[in-house]
């Protein structure tokens, strides 16, 4: 490996350490606190309805912005987080979520029964791209997995481990 094609961490002496959290924008905060706590199960871990700290201003760019943020976590011991974040204000339209157009992302999270899941999750109201899916390739060849969408219309993706 040539040294353009080093990783940095080789050559810089930093490296990156754990994922700390995905932050997802929300048209409205209280709508999806619902959604992620009392249909998805996560523990609201923090909520803070009103931050207009000077740093969050530069840091995404707008002065005087106001935002209203909540953070999860899947299970109570995990280090890692889900951070959902509404724009009180310099809010942009929607964006276009597809998960074929570059930029766009999802979240995966493995569930232990993911038919069991998915049927309580669609008695709910919850919208599924498709049904349970068997995965026929791969190192997880045999488990299950299933796109479903927030209220914003984001991608969450369900995924059972081959036993």
């Amino acid at each position: 490996m040539d040294q353009a094609n080093e990783p940095l961490t080789k050559t810089h002496g930093w490296r990156l350490r754990d994922l700390h959290h995905l932050g997802l924008t929300v048209a409205d905060i209280e709508r999806s606190i619902v959604f992620y706590r009392d249909v998805l199960g996560m523990t609201l871990h923090r909520r803070r309805p009103h931050v207009d700290n000077d740093y969050v201003a530069l840091q995404t760019g707008y002065p005087g912005v106001v935002l209203s943020v909540a953070s999860f976590k899947v299970a109570p011991e995990s280090q890692q987080s889900l951070e959902i974040v509404q724009y009180m204000n310099h809010a942009g339209p929607a964006a276009e979520t597809a998960t074929n157009r570059p930029g766009n992302s999802h979240l995966c999270l493995t569930v232990n029964d993911l038919r069991s899941c998915y049927a309580d999750l669609q008695d709910r109201g919850v919208r599924f791209k498709s049904e349970p899916v068997v995965i026929t390739a791969g190192p997880n060849a045999g488990g299950l997995v299933v796109y479903f969408y927030d209220p914003d219309d984001y991608t969450l993706e369900l995924f059972q481990p081959p036993v």
